[in-house]
């Protein structure tokens, strides 16, 4: 089968983090399909405006800078997913800011799949004003694409109150650890997101807190960088907890795998996930979670290894952290990731996304 995907999130050199997601579903469906990636880049960056072709790991991706308020740039990105369309089986896009050039018609005369991720969708409190207002205008296109993918039951529910068509529910792609290492009997915490809200970093340090005013010696690692970085350290300095937290910034795959096993269990009081491959990488490495209710986790983690708060105050989550640490204590690290099973792996999440061009021929 030939597929194109149009994405406006995509790993760059300047940033090769930015849509690894899709990148990783790019590069399972190329094990077993011909696949094309094209992606529409709005951010800007580059001084350098033409087109640029790449191989990155036997994927064929062109990379396109654009500028949003340019017409002209909106009819180059139609003409070039035109021109792809005509020589596919499918086009698949990704991401609502993503169908900006086709605010009329549609990218494909033939079978158009959508995968959807915004978290603006579920939180649009936690964007700007701006992004509101663009979410209001782009949220009608939802109702076009023959078959909408969404990777939780949070981010379903979001679309359905605009579209009627069929949606289908199939989970991000999260790497396999080599290995499994055994959980720390100490209360060992670690949170992987940016310093940003929506993660909630400040409501992480108030937590360790009122841990440590409880007389639980509970010590935090936060893996991430953002904005918010030299307010989380003036705020650790004030509480007076810099033995207990540890900001590492931005760390590579093999650096989050290794703070990973040195944690006995996961801390995100995050405002709003659509899926949280953080927490999915957790589960994968044998940690239970504890986080914020506005999550996609809901949907996979296991009920022995979890704990929801809706409460968003450092004591509900200092009670979620103690009741999970203690039910836990007698769970290995082994048992939790037999009950996640391989349902993120490439070939599961491939397998589904094929059922879904399957019912489209």
């Amino acid at each position: 089968m030939r597929i194109v995907v149009v994405t406006p999130w995509y790993p760059t050199a300047r940033s090769a983090h930015e849509g690894l997601f899709v990148a990783r579903e790019a590069r399972a469906l190329a094990d077993a399909h011909e696949v094309e990636v094209i992606h529409l880049d709005w951010s800007r960056h580059d001084a350098e405006r033409a087109q640029r072709t790449a191989t990155q790991d036997g994927v064929h991706v062109s990379h396109m800078p654009l500028h949003r308020l340019s017409p002209r740039d909106y009819l180059r990105a139609r003409r070039l997913v035109r021109a792809a369309a005509a020589r596919s089986d499918v086009v698949h896009t990704h991401s609502l800011t993503g169908l900006l050039p086709w605010l009329f018609g549609r990218p494909t005369p033939a079978a158009w799949v959508h995968s959807e991720h915004w978290s603006a969708l579920t939180s649009p409190r936690t964007v700007s004003l701006p992004l509101r207002i663009a979410l209001r205008v782009l949220r009608p296109l939802l109702r076009r694409p023959d078959i909408v993918i969404v990777e939780s039951s949070r981010l379903e529910s979001a679309v359905r109150r605009v579209r009627t068509g069929p949606i289908v529910r199939v989970p991000c792609i999260v790497p396999t650890p080599a290995g499994i290492a055994p959980r720390p009997r100490e209360l060992r915490l670690v949170a992987v997101g940016g310093l940003i809200p929506r993660k909630g970093p400040r409501l992480a340090i108030r937590c360790v807190g009122e841990l440590r005013s409880r007389g639980v010696r509970a010590t935090l690692t936060w893996v991430g960088d953002g904005p918010l970085r030299d307010a989380i350290e003036s705020e650790i300095a004030a509480c007076d907890l810099s033995d207990a937290i540890t900001l590492v910034g931005s760390l590579d795959a093999e650096g989050v795998a290794s703070e990973l096993n040195d944690a006995s269990l996961f801390l995100l009081p995050t405002q709003g996930d659509n899926f949280c491959v953080a927490a999915a990488e957790a589960l994968l490495h044998g940690r239970p979670i504890v986080s914020g209710a506005a999550t996609g986790a809901l949907d996979y983690t296991p009920a022995d290894a979890g704990r929801f708060v809706s409460t968003q105050t450092p004591e509900a989550y200092a009670d979620a952290v103690i009741d999970l640490y203690e039910k836990t204590a007698d769970l290995s690290a082994t048992q939790i990731v037999a009950q996640v099973g391989d349902r993120f792996s490439p070939s599961s999440v491939r397998s589904e996304i094929e059922d879904v061009y399957r019912e489209l021929s």
